[in-house]
């Protein structure tokens, strides 16, 4: 018993304390949107992507450029038995007793004009034969010249420049656009939690007044002025209206916290959301909004991409019906037993090489992956002219009901603004005996309605506004395009 009595004293001396813990923060739609744009999980993973898709592209370009290659084998110690076949023809073995060095330096440079490869080389090779005979022999090829060229295959770095560039472009459309996609849920999650915020407040009010209500009624019907169905009524208004209250706080909560954990704020933060009062008067064309999206969506990039990928499908497959390849090789080279000797008295050495592969007899396979890639590309094209048109209907749609929003957000307040006066007017009617419960009970729904209306209208336009604006990447409000320094977001 004394234990009881310890715990509850305890929890009395607590419990005011873990109300002073939540903290209340007030927050505006604007602040939401900015911590979802920088603390969210969303926003790190758009971050994240465009950091893959930036390093991707700093591969590309970096294979254009020049690269510089040092091989080298430090040291190769061979000392082993291998067959060998003697001018008669009878086999023995011999043994291999050596150290060998290998270095080369190379400068590799890929022509974009043709698709092929030249190399600027300078390479020297050092053995060390082991055992009693210790000879050495230096071999050494000061400068050397090679190209590797296919004549008829496709060039992968033609289509490379042409697709890489595109895929890039569409990679930071697609980032500005998820960033828009994260304001997008933010406002979800502000004005869920702002409805939740007003239904509770709505609730209890509704509470506190129908308890007040049954309290007169009881008086009232202790003088006869109203019927016992009435009092009735009124008590089981009273309960529901605790129930709704009660409801209502515990979606409240969830809601806040749903809003908490997606914009990164400690639970011991109580946030109270502002209503916003006022909304842009915009009134968008549709032609307008149509040409900013396909400029700048990443839909854009999307579609010129696939049509270049399937082009290139189909310049591979025709590539592939015959292979020729050209590799020739120009440069001086010599050999001594000393290693300054290695580079004096240097002789010619020149390769060509032309490597053919054409089929004779197929059944017809190259010629008949060269029209699958025709179908293919076929359908592509098909595929992607049906998401433009369902991409210019979308945005249509999405015009019309934006511009017609307004009106509807206009509408809802005025309503509100009435449902509340029609309300307080319907409590002082009853009060004198002037309407009964079910014209009050009316006057409560159209109430709670009107403001739920409201808030759901406001909603409905900001959703309608960000989702233009994510399609578009342009801010209307200001008349911009919405722009963002990618080197600094990548290397931050």
């Amino acid at each position: 018993m004394r234990k009881k009595k310890l715990s509850s004293v305890v929890l009395a001396l607590l419990f005011p304390a873990m109300l002073f813990a939540q903290k209340e923060r007030e927050i505006t739609l604007a602040e939401a949107i900015n911590l979802a744009r920088i603390q969210s999980v969303d926003a790190a993973v758009a971050l994240n992507e465009l950091k893959t898709s930036y390093w991707e592209y700093r591969t590309f370009r970096a294979d254009l450029l020049p690269e510089v290659n040092f091989a080298g084998t430090l040291p190769n110690y061979n000392k082993s038995y291998s067959p060998y076949q003697n001018a008669d023809g009878e086999y023995g073995f011999v043994r291999s007793n050596l150290l060998g060095l290998t270095g080369q330096l190379s400068v590799d440079q890929s022509i974009w004009l043709t698709g092929g490869k030249l190399s600027l080389n300078s390479s020297l090779d050092y053995i060390q034969q082991l055992g009693t005979n210790k000879n050495r022999h230096f071999m050494s090829v000061p400068i050397s010249l090679q190209l590797t060229q296919p004549i008829f295959g496709v060039n992968n770095m033609k289509w490379n420049r042409r697709i890489e560039p595109v895929r890039y472009a569409e990679a930071k459309a697609a980032f500005i656009s998820a960033t828009e996609e994260v304001t997008l849920k933010s406002i979800t999650y502000f004005f869920q939690l702002l409805l939740a915020k007003e239904v509770l407040g709505t609730a209890r009010q509704n509470e506190t007044n129908a308890e007040r209500l049954y309290e007169v009624a009881g008086a009232k019907r202790k003088m006869g002025q109203i019927s016992e169905n009435e009092l009735l009524q009124l008590k089981l208004a009273s309960l529901n209206a605790r129930a709704a209250a009660t409801e209502a706080a515990s979606n409240l909560n969830a809601k806040m916290f749903q809003l908490r954990a997606f914009l990164g704020i400690a639970n011991d933060e109580t946030l109270q959301p502002i209503l916003p009062e006022s909304a842009p008067d915009l009134r968008m064309v549709y032609q307008t909004v149509l040409e900013k999206a396909l400029e700048r969506n990443s839909f854009a990039q999307n579609i010129r991409r696939r049509q270049l990928e399937a082009d290139y499908a189909v310049a591979k497959a025709k590539g592939n019906l015959r292979s020729i390849d050209l590799f020739a090789s120009i440069g001086y080279t010599g050999q001594d037993r000393e290693f300054s000797a290695a580079y004096n008295n240097l002789l010619d050495n020149q390769i060509v090489k032309v490597g053919v592969k054409i089929p004779i007899l197929d059944w017809g396979k190259r010629r008949g992956k060269v029209r699958v890639a025709n179908s293919n590309r076929d359908v592509v094209l098909s595929t992607l002219r049906q998401e433009q048109l369902n991409f210019n209907q979308d945005i249509f749609l999405l015009v019309e009901h934006f511009n017609n929003q307004a009106q509807q957000l206009s509408i809802a307040r005025e309503a509100d603004e009435i449902a509340q006066q029609r309300y307080k007017t319907s409590i002082e009617t009853f009060l004198i005996g002037k309407i009964n419960t079910l014209d009050l009970n009316d006057a409560q729904n159209s109430k709670d309605q009107a403001r739920q209306k409201r808030i759901s209208e406001l909603f409905n336009y900001w959703s309608y506004y960000y989702q233009i604006r994510s399609l578009t990447l342009w801010d209307f409000g200001r008349n911009e395009e919405l722009e963002a320094d990618f080197e600094a977001i990548v290397n931050n």
